[in-house]
């Protein structure tokens, strides 16, 4: 019988990374991959019911705080014109992906999908960065092809294995203002679904086999280790529990790793959001916190009012998953954009 010696899990602690959050989300997507594996050779399944208020507890309770600690992170010793420039460039890209999804939802639709993916990917890529490192990816492409494999399985790998229940809620986003406009293309959806599963199978497979040739190693190892977990878990995870979970649990918690990792030489001392007297600094916090709570809440309202059909026309439950699946891409784009591209400094993946 094998045993687990003492000394196993800080070896792999070490080998992995060597922070504990980065062991944590392997562990922890890797158990839920092999539970709903069983459950599912099992043919137990889990009520739709369940898995939306799994969803809703991940991505609202567990994952929105950290959206919000990034962008403190990011303003908080910055000069005023700078945080100024920053939410005004924030407000023009919600507008504009408002607009977008009101004229065309269905490119709407598209739009949060690559959302997702793009931040599930690139921000994958840059904690890897700044823990591991990347020598095995020896060029662009192959790093672009690398964020496609990591951020391609949040969206795409479930669109092969859930295909009902991605159509059933891609329409329910969808149908926050036009219930219709998804039925034209839905003749093609099995094809497109072939197509997806043979073109992500290649990236995986010639991801995994390009870091090899191009040097291997432990980076490599790590890298192609993920992947493989990642394209497992959204396989086995019913989508609905595996996108609630995995933003919590597996995006966020590495980004505190990459955090902890890299330096923030960016901005100065008398900038400081929180001050440098200690005995306001907790009082500081608090009073950015419900700020930034209110602003949250307050472009959710403007959304929800924007929207014809701000639940869909269904129930409360996924009527409250459409909308906020929705409403978390449009936050997530200027994150991304704004909190990235923009600010070139020290974006939200930032690594020296």
């Amino acid at each position: 019988m094998s045993t687990i010696t003492p000394g196993f899990v800080p070896s792999w602690h070490r080998i992995s990374g060597g922070d504990l959050s980065l062991t944590l989300s392997r562990g922890t997507l890797l158990v839920l991959a092999a539970g709903f594996g069983v459950l599912g050779a099992a043919g137990v399944s889990i009520p739709l019911d369940a898995q939306m208020v799994v969803y809703l507890v991940g991505m609202v309770a567990l994952n929105l705080p950290h959206g919000g600690y990034e962008h403190f992170e990011n303003l908080r010793r910055r000069r005023p014109d700078f945080r100024l420039r920053y939410v005004a460039g924030y407000l023009l890209v919600v507008a504009g992906f408002v607009g977008l999804f009101v004229v065309a939802p269905v490119l709407g639709l598209a739009l949060a999908l690559v959302v997702a993916m793009a931040k599930g990917g690139i921000g994958g890529l840059r904690v890897l960065e700044a823990t591991v490192g990347t020598d095995h990816l020896r060029t662009r492409p192959q790093r672009y092809l690398a964020a496609a494999v990591r951020g391609g399985a949040v969206m795409l790998v479930p669109i092969v294995f859930w295909p009902d229940t991605f159509y059933t809620f891609s329409s329910l986003m969808v149908g926050l203002v036009d219930p219709g406009a998804l039925a034209p293309y839905t003749g093609h959806f099995d094809l497109t679904r072939t197509a997806i599963a043979a073109v992500y199978g290649t990236g995986l497979v010639t991801h995994i086999g390009l870091g090899y040739a191009r040097g291997g190693g432990r980076s490599w190892a790590v890298d192609a280790g993920e992947s493989l977990l990642l394209a497992a878990y959204f396989a086995f995870v019913p989508v609905l529990v595996a996108v609630g979970l995995y933003f919590p649990f597996w995006y966020s918690a590495r980004q505190v790793a990459r955090t902890r990792r890299v330096g923030d030489d960016v901005g100065a001392d008398q900038w400081d959001l929180l001050g440098d007297n200690p005995t306001t600094a907790a009082l500081r916090a608090w009073a950015i916190a419900v700020v930034g709570a209110l602003a949250t809440f307050t472009v959710l309202a403007a959304v929800y009012l924007t929207f014809p059909n701000p639940l869909a026309g269904v129930d409360l439950l996924p009527g409250a998953v459409a909308l906020w699946s929705v409403f978390i891409s449009i936050v997530a784009l200027p994150h991304i954009l704004v909190g990235s591209v923009f600010d070139t400094d020290r974006g939200i993946w930032y690594v020296p």
